[in-house]
């Protein structure tokens, strides 16, 4: 271990209350780290869809009281004598934990490390202390960024030392580190789209926004946007969405929309951020021959999707499931970095920044689609 103890603030996830998110803003301590982890002082972390789906989980992953967070922002504080990626006083962003040494970590796919979920989604106890002396467990995707200070994972790291300019930049590019990163990664590394692509996104949040601006660095002929909010579908068009369709109309028949818009062939690539099972059917019937649907949202624990196998094999389409957008976060978040600074990623219009204690209105307006991304600032 390395280093003395360190107080901080953090959002501390207790247990739901009649289906609501139960966070709380409380002084803890951050105890020695360990030889292979860096303390990090967090200035911003990203909200996501999944920090709120753990706090209300009741199964082995819902474990309470403990700290989330997973697209942190910060600067380094402290670091363990193992450590290589950063120094003291580095700027980095914080994304997922692997184990580096799989085939999948070695061959550049770390996202399917098979330590995925242990790292990420399964806490560590006692990383955090609360004021009566109550552990509190951390480490979430290794780094439990809702916290103004919190040890982290070397794997966790993308040092942006000669990156980012400064703190307000260090901020803005706090959602890269999972919600952005997903979202583009799904279009340009796993579904590797190009200029004869017809793109079609289901759901228009932080991903799938992200995606729609991937799409359209990528010069995909034609880019179709769907949700049902209309200032998203507004944003959207903003942003190099070709079409968008709005899935509050009744009498809206998606996969006919789709296939009218495409002179009956159907999307080259579907983008699938929802979870909605069927916006998922929906998707699976409307993608082209040969054409691919990439999952991102987590529908239902249970759920099921039932497909016609001889009818699979005669389409050629391809159903692939995304994690993290199959991205190596110290490669892929400098390269969206670069994006943004050449007008092509642009995040200013996407992100609201919220002090930590404003968190309520943060999910809230997260909720309503008045913000698409919000950021915590501590």
């Amino acid at each position: 271990m390395s280093g003395h103890s360190k107080r901080a603030r953090a959002l501390v996830t207790h247990r739901p209350i009649d289906g609501k998110v139960n966070w709380k803003l409380e002084n803890v301590t951050v105890p020695l780290i360990q030889d292979d982890e860096l303390l990090i002082r967090v200035v911003a972390a990203g909200v996501c869809h999944t920090d709120v789906a753990f706090s209300l989980r009741l199964d082995a992953f819902g474990v309470f009281p403990r700290v989330l967070g997973h697209e942190g922002a910060g600067y380094v504080e402290k670091i363990g004598p193992a450590v290589t990626i950063a120094k003291v006083g580095d700027p980095v962003l914080l994304s997922f934990a692997s184990c580096t040494a799989c085939m999948n970590c070695t061959g550049g796919h770390p996202a399917y490390c098979p330590q995925m979920p242990a790292l990420n989604y399964i806490s560590e106890a006692n990383t955090f202390y609360g004021e009566s002396g109550e552990g509190y467990e951390g480490k979430y995707f290794g780094q439990s960024s809702f916290a103004s200070m919190t040890a982290c994972k070397e794997s966790s790291v993308v040092n942006v030392a000669g990156i980012v300019k400064n703190e307000d930049e260090l901020k803005k590019f706090a959602p890269l580190g999972c919600g952005f990163q997903t979202g583009a990664g799904a279009v340009t590394n796993i579904a590797q789209a190009g200029k004869e692509d017809v793109v079609v996104i289901l759901g228009l949040g932080g991903v799938g926004l992200a995606a729609l601006m991937a799409a359209n660095l990528s010069g995909c002929r034609l880019i179709i946007g769907v949700d049902r909010v209309e200032e998203k579908l507004e944003m959207a068009k903003g942003l190099g969405a070709s079409v968008v369709i709005n899935t509050s109309d009744p009498t809206l028949d998606l996969v006919q929309a789709i296939k009218s818009l495409t002179d009956g062939y159907g999307a080259s690539i579907t983008i699938e951020t929802t979870g909605n099972m069927e916006l998922i059917k929906s998707g699976v019937d409307f993608t082209a021959l040969r054409g691919q649907i990439v999952f991102i949202g987590i529908p239902p624990a249970d759920a099921e999707l039932n497909v016609h196998l001889v009818n699979l094999i005669q389409s050629g389409k391809c159903l692939r499931g995304c994690i993290e957008g199959d991205s190596v976060p110290r490669e892929y978040i400098p390269q969206m970095i670069q994006w943004n600074r050449e007008g092509k990623f642009p995040l200013d219009g996407i992100i609201k920044y919220y002090k930590a204690e404003d968190w309520e209105q943060a999910l809230a307006d997260m909720k309503s689609g008045v913000t698409t991304k919000p950021v915590l600032t501590f």
